[in-house]
């Protein structure tokens, strides 16, 4: 048996390039490496903590299956799934919530990056001790809970390989936690998964590459369904650092170096060897080329996409068969572990 890989995304709208090449690319080599039993689900109740209309979730669920098959998530070598079609998910999640420290949730990095996020940029850089504890009381639970969450969607499959990026490192640590306390005192039961550590580009806005890119600033968001016009605006228009050489050096040449990587992940070219191709050229000459790599990498996806879009029975149909396959897995686990704990 192939051991089980388990990754999700969250449907909260268009997919920007920082996400592709974050997630969605990752999760295509690892189904086609052909080690792995895929799980690859759409995190519907993650995106919850976001508090989306009703009416928009549903569409990016949707959006976001097609986004998956149309860069190349294969249902028939990965079980496709809706994160919330798996049932016993909630109970496992309380379970494991029982073992976990209130505390801990409230330590996690990116927690706190949240709940910071949803204050105004002005309030950030004055908030005080004692403000930002009073943030804290009054955000959205579902946000310290989060991990707990995400430690049942990995641990109800079986997992042993998670490919997360840096910043999801310290919600691995508290899955394996979880994992170690309940089979310590319930009886082996759990797989601690393994951290299957991505080389994931941060892809910086396009505008000011000393942040990171975001949707809510589209004019300086590269979506991978933009238009080969799109691109090429974007593009053209995305900031340059002083001087002319063409060089990856992140502190002092932050715009063009978030560009070298952009085009080295999506070239499969080495950035020294990117450095070489352009030395003695210019930032336009650099541009162009770029651009035009852009759009080539992403033409199938523009053409299979809209296709999709317009067959939601497809996408409806591929979501039921993968969530039935995932509800198996899981409807398995939780009788176990409900029979360990005593509730059964």
């Amino acid at each position: 048996m192939k051991p089980v890989l388990v990754s999700g995304v969250q449907p909260t709208g268009k997919l920007h390039i920082g996400n592709y090449l974050g997630a969605l690319k990752n999760f295509i080599d690892l189904q086609n490496s052909g080690k792995y039993q895929c799980y690859f689900f759409i995190a519907d109740l993650h995106a919850l903590t976001e508090n989306p209309e009703a009416r928009d979730l549903s569409k990016n669920i949707y959006n976001l299956a097609a986004d998956f098959l149309a860069t190349g998530l294969n249902p028939e070598k990965s079980v496709i799934f809706q994160q919330s079609q798996i049932k016993p998910l909630q109970e496992l999640k309380w379970i494991l919530s029982a073992l976990t420290p209130v505390s801990e949730l409230l330590r996690m990095r990116a927690f706190k990056e949240k709940v910071l996020q949803a204050l105004k940029p002005s309030e950030r850089k004055k908030i005080t001790k004692k403000k930002f504890e009073k943030v804290i009381e009054e955000s959205n639970f579902g946000l310290a809970e989060y991990p707990v969450l995400m430690a049942a969607d990995i641990l109800i499959y079986g997992t042993k390989f998670v490919p997360v990026g840096d910043d999801q490192l310290q919600h691995l640590e508290l899955t394996r936690t979880l994992a170690r306390k309940f089979n310590n005192k319930f009886g082996k039961t759990f797989i601690e998964p393994r951290v299957l550590l991505t080389r994931t580009p941060r892809v910086m806005s396009l505008i000011n590459p000393e942040k990171k890119m975001s949707k809510s600033q589209p004019e300086s968001c590269l979506f991978i369904e933009d238009s080969p016009e799109e691109i090429k605006n974007k593009i053209k228009k995305a900031t340059t650092d002083s001087g002319s050489e063409i060089k990856h050096d992140r502190k002092n040449k932050p715009a063009i170096s978030n560009l070298l990587e952009i085009y080295s992940a999506l070239s499969g070219d080495a950035i020294q060897k990117l450095e070489k191709k352009f030395s003695g050229k210019n930032y336009s000459t650099f541009k162009n080329d770029l651009t035009d790599v852009i759009i080539d990498y992403f033409a199938d996806f523009r053409k299979k996409k809209p296709v999709l879009m317009k067959n939601q029975l497809k996408l409806s149909s591929v979501l039921a068969t993968g969530s039935q396959k995932a509800a198996k897995v899981a409807d398995k686990k939780i009788i176990e572990v409900k029979k360990k704990v005593g509730l059964i």
